[in-house]
């Protein structure tokens, strides 16, 4: 309720704190004393806004959606107004003891005794608001200080209203000891003695209540400081639009604009004050007698007598006494406008050619619009309306037949529109190329090549190099390796070895690789003699040799490697590597057994394999023990590499003897 801002001390509501509480303030003016004094007012207005809510309103919707303090307690205060309004309309006892809070409780109490006014002397004196109020008084003056349902609000220059406490206009209470009940404000509102009009509220003050309007005045009227509406006079307060030739009148709530000057008989004042004429011969019933033409004037009306007046399609004769038909097919303005004319008593009636109907408003022969009257059944195509007649015509792509309506195909192909092939279609042409090229975007006409080697799957088509040639292409192989295979896109190997247009020596072997060839020569190392008679080494044959010591060479006899063996291998570049792919297998003559004492076979890479690209796994195949080499990464040749691979018989985890397998591996430079 107090509104504290710098020098500026607004105690426009104190008077709402309880007085003991006030003596509190000054006998202890601690910040306890003061947010106490504010936090009762605070809630006391609060309480007092629900609780009108209910009363005027009957619901608390508009107040579900705060969550502020104020809000909740006018919410509290609202919703146990309406729980003692049910009370009283079940026609319960509003002393039921409700199981809820004290002040929840008072509240309850008295909206239920405000609606029967004979209870009044049962109900606790005041607001319940108040009623908590001057129990928090009553401790005050006892020098208790309860803590109320909102808390601290206070702000920092709180101290600032101690020095205005003085200019209240009723006397502060002493130090006394407590003698009985402190006496608190009746609030009128709550309790319904209160005199206030329809479209009033009542507002409780200390001691006593005052009524404020809720509904505004309206147009017109304006509120009083003594909450009355009183009209507004426009015309002394200039806010009226009457225009210089008005003269303002005021009226309860409004205004109206009245001319300045009266216009004399004859004439009628309209909203601008201006005079107008008025026609009395429309105006008036027969204003002259029998036989007599009125004639309006300026501000009156004459009255002449009636002479011969014949209508249209008549004129007088030349004695002027009657009316004779006018033949307007024989006046020199041609009537019908060439068409023929047939003259009728009063009228006449033209007979029009084809093309043309009557009009009888305007009695003249009028254009028929044949596309207008009849679409769709006149021409085949397009129907263009001409006077008297109409004319049909066609869309691009037919000609006109020679009944004049209907159409014919033109057929465009033979004028050769199109640069190669040409289609006629119904209404038009269709262009179209032949293999190798495609029609423009341009104007659908030009065929154009296609650039084979330049589409999306142009990688595609050559296993090497496209090269576009007008209306197709042609691939071609590297120049050395490799020759074009019969579908004209591959390229397969040339095996030099075959067509012997290698460059090996007799004493070297021949080994094809994939785009070329190596010429290898493999010999056995001391105390190895080569196995089998073969004479020289065919390309899948493999190379092995066997230990072959001396009686007296122990140091031959302990090498756990009995025998040396050399094989090649050719790969192409994977062009999509994504899983590894298997390229040597070691087969071995050692049965897939797990029993004690029999050897195992451990693979191993010695060497040659510095950048992972392989690795080597044991597998077992129809009961045998078979070591298989992956490659598990992608290699981009060509690449020379040598991988020495060892067969380890373990027995009860010693090597009994090994085998020594290499691996020549040639990667080629392409994929193919």
């Amino acid at each position: 309720p107090f509104s504290l801002t710098g020098s500026e001390t607004s105690i426009q509501n104190l008077h709402t704190c309880p007085r003991a509480l006030l003596v509190m303030v000054l006998l202890f003016p601690g910040r306890i004393a003061q947010e106490q004094c504010c936090m009762a007012a605070l809630e006391d207005t609060s309480c007092t806004q629900g609780i009108n809510m209910a009363k005027d309103e009957g619901d608390c919707k508009s107040l579900l959606s705060g969550s502020s303090c104020e809000t909740k307690t006018a919410r509290m205060c609202c919703e146990c107004c309406l729980l003692g309004r049910a009370l009283q309309d079940q026609k319960l006892s509003c002393h039921l003891g409700l199981p809820v809070s004290h002040q929840c409780g008072q509240v309850s109490h008295a909206c239920c005794l405000d609606g029967a006014p004979q209870n009044l002397n049962n109900t606790p004196p005041g607001n319940p608001a108040k009623v908590i109020m001057s129990s928090f008084s009553h401790h005050a003056e006892n020098n208790e200080f309860p803590m109320l349902l909102c808390g601290s609000a206070l702000m920092s220059n709180v101290p600032h209203l101690f020095p205005l406490i003085p200019s209240l206009h009723w006397p502060l209470p002493q130090p006394r000891p407590h003698t009985g009940p402190s006496h608190s404000d009746i609030n009128e509102c709550l309790l319904g003695s209160y005199n206030c009009r329809a479209g009033e509220r009542c507002i409780n003050t200390v001691g006593s209540y005052r009524c404020q309007r809720v509904v505004s005045c309206g147009t017109g009227y304006e509120l009083t400081e003594s909450n009355i509406c009183k009209d507004v006079d426009e015309c002394e307060t200039g806010t009226h639009n009457c225009g210089p030739e008005l003269e303002c009148q005021n009226t309860q709530g409004s205004f109206r604009c009245r001319p300045r000057v009266r216009c004399g008989s004859g004439f009628i004042q309209d909203a601008l004050g201006s005079c107008i004429d008025i026609n009395e011969c429309l105006s008036q019933t027969a204003p002259c007698p029998s036989g007599q033409l009125c004639i309006n004037t300026v501000g009156s009306y004459t009255c002449q007598r009636n002479t011969v007046n014949c209508g249209r399609g008549y004129h007088l004769n030349e004695d002027g006494t009657r009316c004779v038909d006018v033949d307007e097919c024989q006046g020199p303005d041609a009537a019908c406008g060439g068409h023929g004319c047939i003259n009728q008593l009063g009228s006449y009636r033209c007979e029009c050619r084809a093309g043309y109907a009557f009009n009888s408003i305007s009695r003249s022969c009028d254009d028929i619009n044949e596309c207008r009257h009849y679409p769709g059944r006149l021409c085949a195509h397009k129907c263009e309306n001409t006077v008297g007649s109409f004319q049909c015509s066609c869309t691009p792509g037919f000609k006109l037949a020679s009944d004049g309506r209907n159409c014919d195909d033109v057929n465009e192909c033979e004028s050769s529109p199109c640069s190669q092939e040409c289609a006629n279609v119904y209404g038009s042409y269709q262009c179209y190329c032949r293999r190798g090229y495609q029609l423009s975007d341009v104007d659908g006409v030009v065929c154009e090549d296609i650039d084979e080697c330049a589409l999306p799957t142009g990688g595609h088509i050559c296993s090497y190099r496209c090269h576009n040639t007008p209306g197709s292409f042609h691939c071609t192989c590297p120049e050395l390796g490799y020759s074009l295979a019969p579908n004209g896109r591959n390229c397969q190997d040339i095996d030099e070895c075959v067509t012997g247009t290698h460059s090996c020596s007799v004493t070297e072997s021949c080994f094809n690789i994939q785009g070329g060839f190596r010429c290898l020569s493999f010999e056995c190392p001391t105390n190895y003699r080569r196995s089998g008679e073969a004479p020289r080494v065919e390309r899948s044959d493999i190379i092995r040799c066997v230990k072959s010591c001396q009686p007296n060479d122990i140091s031959c006899i302990l090498d756990p490697v009995h025998s040396v063996s050399h094989t090649v291998i050719s790969m192409a570049t994977f062009r999509d590597f994504s899983k590894p792919e298997e390229i040597v297998f070691l087969r071995t003559m050692q049965p897939a057994s797990f029993s004690m004492g029999v050897p195992d076979i451990v693979f191993d890479i010695l060497e040659g394999n510095e950048h992972n690209y392989f690795d080597i796994i044991k597998r077992y195949e129809h009961g045998m023990t078979v070591g298989v080499v992956r490659q598990v990464k992608p290699i981009i040749g060509p690449l020379h590499v040598v991988l020495k691979l060892a067969m380890n018989y373990v027995t009860s985890g010693v090597v009994s003897h090994r085998n020594i397998v290499n691996v020549h591996v040639f990667v080629s430079e392409f994929w193919f």
